[in-house]
């Protein structure tokens, strides 16, 4: 099994490259893992606590869920990957049943914050974008997704996601093998992770 990580701001281009790559590969050789899904279960909340909840610091990730789903794909094991509600802001009752496959890739602003995860593995890509461009694209994300509106979506932004992104997802470029710039014309980047995937495998 070969583990992709790919991690970058919000609103960087990350699905862009996730689809770039599964673009790549047969359709059963690869499946997704995104972080997203791994936010912590927060029943004992109400909705007006959990909506004050950091989405964009680590501890809001259930890294420990996230590294034991991971390992057991690696042992070929069948997991049951959580769904998360955006718009209750907890996870649901339903589940992903995610079988193993050759290519695992694991997605996230985060990912690179665990330690246990980075190790895990085998290539690691950090999508850079510019601020500007990453913030457009969490406005429209987040209106016509989420259901917030614009104000809502520019305080996070101002008061949460910048300093964070500045805190916790900038620094984690030093730990990638390979920066993509946002940019959806590179296909070189792309060709390079592809031709690591087939030696590899």
């Amino acid at each position: 099994m070969f583990i992709i990580g790919i991690a970058g701001g919000t609103g960087s281009g990350k699905t862009t490259v996730v689809n770039q790559i599964i673009n790549e590969l047969p359709p059963d050789e690869v499946c997704v893992i995104s972080q997203d899904s791994y936010y912590k279960q927060t029943d004992s909340l109400t909705y007006n606590e959990r909506a004050k909840i950091n989405f964009d610091h680590p501890r809001a990730i259930d890294f420990d869920l996230l590294v034991k789903h991971l390992k057991a794909l690696k042992e070929g094991e069948i997991i049951e990957q959580p769904v998360y509600s955006f718009v209750t802001h907890n996870r649901t009752k339903d589940t992903i049943k995610t079988h193993p496959r050759n290519v695992v890739i694991v997605e996230g602003i985060l990912i690179f914050n665990s330690k246990e995860l980075r190790k895990l593995c085998d290539i690691k890509v950090f999508v850079h974008a510019d601020a500007d461009e990453r913030l457009i694209r969490r406005i429209r994300r987040d209106i016509t997704e989420r259901g917030r509106d614009v104000d809502e979506v520019l305080s996070r932004y101002q008061d949460t996601l910048k300093p964070m992104h500045q805190e916790f997802i900038e620094p984690t470029k030093n730990f990638a093998d390979i920066i993509i710039p946002n940019d959806r014309y590179n296909t070189v980047a792309i060709d390079i992770v592809r031709t690591v995937i087939s030696e590899r495998l």
